[in-house]
């Protein structure tokens, strides 16, 4: 239940077509963490959406932009077009950029999630810098916000670059962190969170609302880097060169 989440675009798509598909009686129970379907939903979206802009050959901004009537999702998307720009004469030359954007549930907070990274010569992802910009109606308490946008943007890393369930005929073979790595301190990105305070405006909630985005923007900061579409994850070093191989 819940693979649904987010699979409706906020752009403005003419005639989506929507499919759920539900597989019965596997032989593992699965569940999500957190966000149920919005994690996967919103990756493969803001995936497509890079993809889409560049087939157009158009900045990935204006490309989304030219599909959005939600004026608060366009006030986010500029405002972390403006904070990357302010940043930018502190991205090494060879850092890849990458862009992700949702509205939780389509419902809850509005997050722009940009990643600076860059691939060693070992095809390991180095997490730089995450920019966010989130609207989540009226603020009361900013650094708690800020919080949990930065727990989900790090959380939301780890899943990316390293986290995935081994299993054989017996089961589950996963069961230490040698065996299901995290994100450990030493990829840990400098952040930078600006949040649209709106007085007034009902309350969104935050906890969820990075993860999609940075999925997204993490796939795109590899393509840009070093020309790779990386669409499975974890994008560890495995996913790069089995990709890389295929080119």
């Amino acid at each position: 239940l819940g693979i649904h989440r987010n699979m409706e675009p906020l752009y403005d798509i003419p005639t989506p077509r929507l499919v759920k598909h539900r597989v019965y009686d596997l032989p593992l129970r699965t569940s999500a963490l957190r966000t149920l379907g919005g994690f996967g939903n919103v990756f493969a979206i803001e995936s497509m959406m890079n993809e889409l802009a560049e087939a157009c050959g158009q900045d990935p901004f204006e490309f989304r932009l030219a599909h959005l009537s939600d004026a608060r999702a366009v006030d986010a998307l500029n405002q972390l077009n403006r904070l990357i720009d302010n940043h930018k004469s502190e991205f090494d030359s060879d850092a890849g950029i990458g862009i992700g954007f949702a509205r939780y549930e389509n419902s809850a907070a509005y997050c722009a999630v940009a990643i600076i990274l860059k691939v060693n010569h070992s095809a390991e992802v180095e997490l730089q810098y995450a920019l966010c910009v989130a609207d989540v109606g009226e603020v009361v308490d900013g650094e708690g916000v800020k919080a949990q946008l930065e727990g989900g943007i790090i959380q939301a890393a780890s899943w990316s670059l390293y986290e995935q369930v081994d299993y054989d005929r017996d089961g589950i073979i996963s069961r230490d962190w040698d065996s299901y790595p995290i994100i450990t301190f030493g990829n840990i990105p400098k952040t930078d969170i600006h949040l649209i305070d709106r007085p007034g405006m009902p309350y969104l909630g935050a906890g969820e609302a990075a993860a999609g985005p940075t999925a997204g923007a993490i796939a795109d900061a590899i393509y840009d880097a070093v020309g790779l579409r990386v669409r499975q994850m974890p994008f560890n070093t495995a996913a790069i060169k089995a990709v890389a191989l295929q080119s």
